[in-house]
C-alpha cells in the first residue's frame, strides 16, 4: 500500500468557547419596564410598579433584590450611583452613594512586599493582599443609604417595608444553585475559604455548590441576610446605619482587626447633586453622573467624535475614530483625574489607580408609566467584594480599598475619608427634537454598564447605536463591539467585520477577542428608550440571567 507523500498539515485554529448565536429578547410597554442584570430582581420591581410605585421605588427594590441574587455583584454592603429624570424635566439629578474610606483608614496597615501586583492590577503589591480581601480592604458600604434615600427623595411615598419585601421573599428562598452560581462561585473559591462565614455559606465540604445533574436546580440561603433583611424592613433603612444591624457590622468588623467603625457607618449618607450635561450632536443632552465616575471622560469621548460623521452604519473609519479617541481620553483620565476628598470635586489634578481587572458591578435601568427614568450602577468591586460575609448580618463587604494605591506619598494614596475614581456610568439622555422621538422633552433614553474600565466603551457604543444609527434595542444589544480601557490599545470583537479589524490592528496593539459569558472581554449593558408612546428595553445578550420585563 503507497504511503502519502507528505502528512496532513494541520494547524489548530483559535480555541472557541461558544459554538452558538444567541439572541436575548427585549421587551416592550407602555406602563413601565425594568432592566437589570437578574430576571427575578426585574419583576421584583416590576412587582412595585404594578403596585403603584413609580422608577425609583422600583429601582430601589430591584437593587435591593438584587443582594439575594448576584452576591458576586453587588449587594448590602457595596457602593454604587444613580441618575434620576423625572418626566417632563431636560435636566437629571445624580444621586452619589460612592465609595469612601473609613475615617480610621491607616497606610500602614498596608506594608509593601517591594513586588508589584499584576494579576489583577499594576499597584505595589500588599502584603497578604490586604488591600484586595479581609477586613481591611473595607469601604464604608453606602449601598442601603443609596437605596434608602432613593426611595424618600425620588419615590412616590409607597412604604420602604414594601420595598424591601422582595429581597426578603428571595433571600427566603435562596441564591439559585445552578450552573452559572457554580461559576461565579468557583471564580472566588480560593479567598472565600480563607473566612468562614464566606466558607461556610459558599463552600460547603469545601467546594463550590454543583447544580443538579438533571432537573431543576435548588437553593441555598447565603447566611443570615434574611433576618437582615426583615430587620431593615421593619425599622427602616437607618437601622443599617444606627440601629442594631449597624451594631453587628461594627462588632463583627472589630473582632476582625478592621478599621471601619460605628462612626463611619452613622455618618453614612447619599448625596443629591445636578447631573453633569453633555451635549450630543446638537441634538441631545446626556445626563451622567459626573464626579468621580467615568462620565467627565465620556464627555471627552463624545466630544472627540464630533468630529466624525456616522454613516449608514458603523464601520471601519467609525469604529477607527472611536477607538483613537478613546484612548487620547484614557490617557487623559489617568493623567488628570484622581482621588478626592469627601467633598465632590469635577476634576480633581491628580493620578489614578489602574482598573483591575476582575471587576464584578451590576446596573438597573427603571422607567414608569409617567416616563420617569432611573440608572443605577452598583458595585462590590471585584467579584464576591471583600470575599468577607459578616457572619452577624450576613453582609457580604466590598473591597473598595483597592482602588487606592497602597503606595504612601502618592496622589491616590490611603487617607481617611478619602475617594477614588471609579469607572460606573448611569446615564440618560434627553431630547427636544430629533429622529428618534417627537417633541417631547424629558427623558428618553437610560442606560449603563456593569464590567469596570469596560463600562465606557461599552455605554458609549450604546448611546451611539441608537441615537446616530437609529438601531431599534435588539440591534444595540446584539452587534459587535470594541472595548479601550487605556491608552495603549484595543480589544474587538471577532464578529466584527475584516474591514474593521484591519483599521484597528493599523493602530497597534490590537487583541480580537471572543465575546463569551467567561472570559468575560466586554461590558455588560442594558437600556431602555422610549419608542412611539411606549418604552423598549432589553439587557445585556451575553448574561444568562439578565432580562427586560415591561408591563404592556
Amino acid at each position: 500500500m503507497a504511503s502519502p507523500a507528505s502528512p496532513l498539515s494541520f494547524t489548530p485554529p483559535d480555541f472557541t468557547t461558544q459554538h452558538w448565536h444567541l439572541a436575548k429578547p427585549a421587551a416592550r410597554g407602555r406602563r413601565g419596564m425594568v432592566a437589570s442584570q437578574s430576571r427575578a430582581a426585574a419583576e421584583a420591581g416590576l412587582a412595585v410598579l404594578e403596585a403603584g410605585g413609580n422608577a425609583a421605588d422600583a429601582a430601589a427594590a430591584t437593587a435591593l433584590a438584587l443582594a439575594a441574587l448576584e452576591p458576586w455583584n453587588s449587594g448590602l454592603g457595596g457602593i454604587g450611583f444613580a441618575v434620576i429624570h423625572r418626566a417632563g424635566s431636560p435636566t437629571a439629578e445624580v444621586l452619589d452613594f460612592g465609595p469612601v474610606a473609613p475615617a480610621a483608614s491607616d497606610p500602614a496597615d498596608y506594608p509593601l512586599t517591594g513586588r508589584m501586583k499584576q494579576d489583577l492590577f499594576a499597584w505595589p503589591e500588599v502584603e497578604g493582599d490586604r488591600n484586595i480581601h479581609g477586613p481591611l480592604s473595607f469601604v464604608i458600604p453606602s449601598a442601603v443609604a443609596g437605596y434608602g434615600t432613593l426611595a424618600e427623595r425620588f419615590g412616590s411615598g409607597m412604604a420602604w417595608a414594601d420595598l424591601v419585601a422582595p429581597a426578603i421573599a428571595l433571600a427566603r428562598r435562596g441564591l439559585p444553585q445552578d450552573w452559572f452560581t457554580t461559576l461565579k462561585i468557583a471564580n472566588s473559591a480560593k479567598v472565600l475559604r480563607l473566612y468562614p462565614e464566606s466558607a461556610r455559606i459558599y463552600l460547603p465540604d469545601g467546594l463550590p455548590p454543583v447544580a443538579p445533574y438533571q432537573g431543576k436546580p435548588g437553593f441555598f440561603r447565603l447566611g443570615r441576610l434574611p433576618e437582615t433583611l426583615e430587620r431593615l424592613g421593619a425599622a427602616g433603612w437607618r437601622d443599617f446605619y444606627e440601629g442594631e444591624v449597624a451594631a453587628s457590622i461594627a462588632a463583627d468588623v472589630a473582632a476582625m482587626g478592621g478599621r471601619l467603625s460605628l462612626d463611619d457607618l452613622r455618618g453614612c449618607r447619599a448625596v443629591v447633586r445636578p447631573a453633569l450635561s453633555i451635549p450630543w450632536r446638537g441634538r441631545y443632552t446626556l445626563q451622567g453622573a459626573g464626579g468621580l465616575t467615568a462620565a467627565p471622560t465620556l464627555a471627552r469621548v463624545v466630544a472627540a467624535m464630533e468630529a466624525t460623521t456616522p454613516g449608514a452604519a458603523p464601520d471601519a473609519t467609525w469604529f477607527a475614530a472611536l477607538a483613537s479617541a478613546m484612548r487620547r481620553a484614557y490617557a487623559e483620565r489617568l493623567e488628570g483625574l484622581g482621588a478626592g476628598t469627601v467633598a465632590h470635586e469635577a476634576t480633581p489634578p491628580q493620578s489614578t489607580p489602574p482598573e483591575p481587572a476582575e471587576t464584578c458591578t451590576t446596573h438597573l435601568t427603571v422607567v414608569d408609566a409617567a416616563g420617569n427614568m432611573v440608572a443605577m450602577t452598583t458595585t462590590l468591586l471585584s467579584s464576591m467584594g471583600s470575599r468577607v460575609v459578616l457572619p452577624g448580618s450576613g453582609v457580604l463587604m466590598n473591597n473598595g480599598m483597592m482602588w487606592f494605591d497602597p503606595q504612601p506619598g502618592s496622589a491616590n494614596a490611603i487617607r481617611p475619608g478619602a475617594r477614588p475614581l471609579c469607572n460606573m456610568c448611569p446615564v440618560t439622555v434627553s431630547d427636544g427634537a430629533g429622529p428618534v422621538v417627537g417633541p417631547v422633552v424629558g427623558p428618553m433614553l437610560a442606560a449603563g454598564a456593569s464590567g469596570g474600565r469596560r463600562i465606557l466603551a461599552s455605554v458609549y457604543q450604546s448611546l451611539a447605536f441608537a441615537l446616530d444609527f437609529g438601531m431599534a434595542v435588539e440591534e444595540v444589544a446584539h452587534h459587535p463591539r470594541i472595548d479601550v480601557s487605556g491608552p495603549d490599545g484595543a480589544t474587538a470583537d471577532r464578529r466584527l467585520p475584516p474591514a474593521v479589524l484591519a483599521a484597528l490592528e493599523a493602530q497597534g496593539g490590537l487583541q480580537i477577542v471572543e465575546h463569551a459569558v467567561l472570559p468575560v472581554n466586554f461590558a455588560c449593558p442594558n437600556l431602555i428608550l422610549r419608542e412611539g408612546d411606549g418604552h423598549a428595553g432589553i439587557s445585556d445578550a451575553m448574561s444568562p440571567w439578565s432580562a427586560a420585563l415591561a408591563l404592556t
